[in-house]
């Protein structure tokens, strides 16, 4: 689900949302002045997954807005309000996914003119593009190679870093799989970089906020843990996702995606499969080299139901991950819900 859905036009967001921020541009609080109740720092994410990982190391210290909480909202063509402009113009910390998943924060953060640090989390992913070459302290590819104390979103002399054309490159990326939420080596990174930038806005509290990061790290190496033991016992089984939502999860298990890249790359674009490739998929279902079906629990169409049923009708376990964070659940506390299921689908 990519660049053919609908993004509201920067143009006509600014024109929707003028007369509310003209209206409470007086009570404003600027960008890194921490101006919520209580001097709390404002940090607004583009989804309820990167809001719930800020609120566990922010803590306290901060307010968090998610503009999207619900799983009825579709990231990619989400049409942003008013209230949504006004939240992003009064942040001191801004985060999204990027890679063109959710482009309507580049257009709020255009629109806003913000001069708030961005935490952008595609850039962590060893996969995105840039970090070729580049490797972190645990010899990890990884997504900067930025100077002493320089963290995302900032450059070395303190700015904001942003040039007028840094979230011009932000559209989808072809090749590239933007769910880097479910890559738990990512998401560590990504906690690393919210920490950082929150202790660089209130230096008095970043004791917390590295103790907090800490203290969520450490969950994470509880599910990379998780996802070591189905690559002991399963590794090389074959899975079918019918979107590239859970594949950085699946591969941190050692399993291996045999879904064909066309099916999975329509579907994800909200197209007709082509009847060739959904005869392939139907063949790799009967073949018997699927030990387990994915789907996308937000989305569906006929083509994913006709692998579905035909699963099924193999007893082969059919699974449903969704995108956004399940209500009652931590980001932690879902990622380990669907490693369990993941491995319970491959078990005997």
């Amino acid at each position: 689900m990519t660049s053919n859905r609908r993004i509201l036009p920067i143009l006509a967001l600014s024109a929707a949302s003028a007369l509310a921020l003209a209206g409470c541009s007086g009570t404003s609080a600027p960008s890194g002045s921490g101006g919520g109740d209580g001097g709390r720092l404002q940090v607004v994410a583009s989804t309820d997954v990167y809001g719930q990982i800020a609120g566990e190391i922010g803590g306290d210290a901060i307010d968090v807005t998610s503009i999207i909480t619900s799983a009825s909202q579709d990231p990619h063509s989400f049409e942003a309000t008013a209230q949504d402009q006004l939240a992003v113009s009064r942040a001191d910390l801004i985060i999204e996914n990027g890679g063109g998943y959710d482009a309507f924060m580049d257009a709020l953060i255009e629109a806003t003119e913000t001069d708030a640090p961005v935490v952008t989390a595609v850039e962590f992913s060893h996969d995105w593009p840039e970090n070729a070459g580049h490797a972190d302290e645990d010899g990890d590819d990884h997504a900067h190679d930025h100077a002493e104390d320089e963290t995302p979103g900032t450059d070395a002399s303190g700015g904001d870093g942003h040039s007028e054309d840094d979230h011009a490159g932000h559209d989808h990326v072809e090749g590239f799989n933007e769910h880097v939420w479910y890559d738990p080596h990512t998401i560590e990174h990504v906690a690393e970089a919210i920490a950082d930038e929150l202790s660089a806005l209130a230096p008095a509290d970043a004791d917390v906020f590295e103790a907090n990061a800490t203290a969520f790290i450490e969950q994470i190496g509880g599910l990379e843990t998780s996802l070591a033991g189905i690559e002991a016992s399963d590794a090389g089984a074959g899975v079918f996702v019918t979107e590239p939502v859970p594949v950085y999860l699946t591969t941190a298990a050692g399993l291996v995606n045999e879904t064909p890249e066309a099916f999975s790359e329509a579907v994800e674009e909200g197209q007709d499969v082509p009847p060739a490739t959904l005869l392939e998929a139907l063949g790799l279902i009967e073949s018997g080299s699927v030990r387990v079906v994915i789907a996308n629990s937000q989305t569906g169409g006929a083509e994913t139901t006709q692998v579905i049923d035909a699963a099924k009708s193999r007893d082969i376990p059919v699974l449903e991950f969704s995108e956004t964070l399940p209500e009652g659940q931590t980001y932690v506390s879902w990622m380990q819900q669907n490693i369990e299921e993941l491995a319970g689908a491959l078990a005997p």
